[in-house]
């Protein structure tokens, strides 16, 4: 492992993150589970960052890409392919968009580049809005609209960029206010920002901010947003690359907890519809999606193999309702947590909804950020065979918890148990 570890340094870039001080090689998973080359076995409560969305090494995916590929992996969007029109055509219908055009990427970052191009191109101005601790992707256009500084490594941007306020609902300047009030004031803030620019092409908005914390707005704040929006004809992007395909329980969008003035102009989605497999896309009204007046290809976007990946994966999921395992399993991990959480002072706050649930830390009495704690209960949680995930944005440290959809009580239960000994061991 030492030697994987030095070969990795040697080749790869310094910037390209390795969790854990002794860095993990995982050979293998199975259900919710992974083991590492030294044949530990471990609870995955990440899944690849929200990406192993059902269960690894499902049967019903292996088996679907093992036939895909014994016929044909690959031929590009320049020729017809059932398995893309298949799975665009269940896409578009579950998506809640009128007249939907589906277009199929390799990544999330590539989705939300795509739809970048859509809006501006279809608005005529290149100005865009986002939400501060924003995070879409590492390309140069992704990059330079997230509103989060740790993720962000320059400042030249082919866009010009205003951030809102909103996405974090316990910190900033209006985090003391009530829900109804809170809403209200960033309407007021999104209003006076509209005063002083050309109206901009759109507001891209992840429903729950992942990178930053899983933090997210009240209900209903972008359905207010999109009122205000809809007056200067501003598109609004949903991007659903880690909130998608029913993660958040109560939920199959995370878009549908503002949909009270209607689905976004514009949808990203990426990460678990391929269960790992390299399938990101964009979903958009017709007008929106046709208004490119040149020719364009995606050489890898939907290919045979990834499609009859998402085709296999999405229908295990609706089958087994997994959204609903996930309100119902999420629902009692959340309560858990929040039990534990409620006797260690460096525990801020435990929020979320259904398998997408983030754990605050601070320095025990105060409202400080506390990395070094979150890197401690990353350690010591995969010492007791726990995989989890870190993130936060300005200020802030949070454990970021995302297991397969496919979760049982029993393992939530068990993860939480193992959870609980890490937190103790920091705090």
């Amino acid at each position: 492992m030492n030697d994987l570890f030095a070969r990795h340094r040697q080749v790869l870039p310094d910037w390209l993150a390795l969790y854990y001080d002794e860095p993990l090689e995982i050979t293998h998973g199975e259900g919710r589970h992974v083991w590492d080359a030294a044949g530990n076995r471990y609870l995955d409560f990440f899944g690849g960052i929200l990406t192993t969305m059902t269960a690894h090494a499902l049967p019903e995916v292996t088996k679907a890409v093992s036939e895909q590929a014994g016929r044909i992996i690959h031929s590009s969007t320049l020729y017809l392919n059932r398995p893309m029109v298949e799975l665009a055509e269940r896409i578009a219908q579950l998506s809640g968009i009128p007249d939907a055009r589906v277009f199929f990427t390799t990544s999330g970052t590539e989705a939300n580049d795509t739809a970048l191009l859509l809006a501006t191109t279809y608005r005529r101005t290149n100005t865009i809005l986002a939400m501060r601790n924003s995070y879409h992707g590492r390309s140069f256009s992704a990059v330079c609209i997230t509103g989060n500084k740790g993720w962000s490594p320059t400042s030249l941007s082919p866009l010009q960029t205003l951030y809102v306020h909103g996405g974090v609902r316990t910190r900033g300047p209006f985090a003391e206010l009530n829900d109804r009030d809170f809403i209200a004031a960033c309407v007021d803030d999104l209003r006076d920002l509209l005063g002083h620019t050309r109206p901009p092409a759109a507001l891209i908005a992840e429903p729950i901010q992942g990178v930053g914390g899983f933090t997210s707005p009240p209900d209903g704040l972008y359905a207010a947003f999109r009122k205000v929006l809809q007056e200067q004809g501003i598109l609004w992007i949903a991007d659903e690359v880690q909130t998608g395909w029913g993660r958040t329980g109560e939920h199959f969008w995370g878009w549908q907890a503002h949909g009270q003035s209607g689905p976004p102009d514009i949808l990203t989605f990426a990460k678990g519809i391929g269960n790992g497999s390299s399938i990101g896309g964009v979903v958009a009204r017709s007008e929106i999606m046709n208004c490119l007046d040149s020719n364009s290809i995606s050489t890898f976007g939907g290919t045979q193999i990834t499609m009859a990946a998402g085709l296999a994966n999405l229908s295990y999921l609706l089958e087994h309702d997994l959204q609903g395992n996930a309100r119902r399993v999420g629902g009692l991990l959340i309560e858990r947590l929040r039990a534990v959480a409620a006797q260690l002072p460096g525990v801020r706050e435990v929020r979320g909804r259904g398998l997408m649930i983030g754990v605050e830390l601070v320095k025990p009495g105060t409202d400080e950020a506390d990395p070094k704690s979150a890197s401690a209960v990353l350690e010591a949680a995969r010492e007791g065979g726990l995989l989890i995930g870190k993130g936060g944005g300005h200020n802030t440290s949070a454990l970021r918890i995302a297991p397969p959809l496919s979760l049982t009580v029993a393992e939530a239960e068990e993860g939480a148990a193992i959870l609980e000994q890490a937190l103790r061991s920091a705090y």
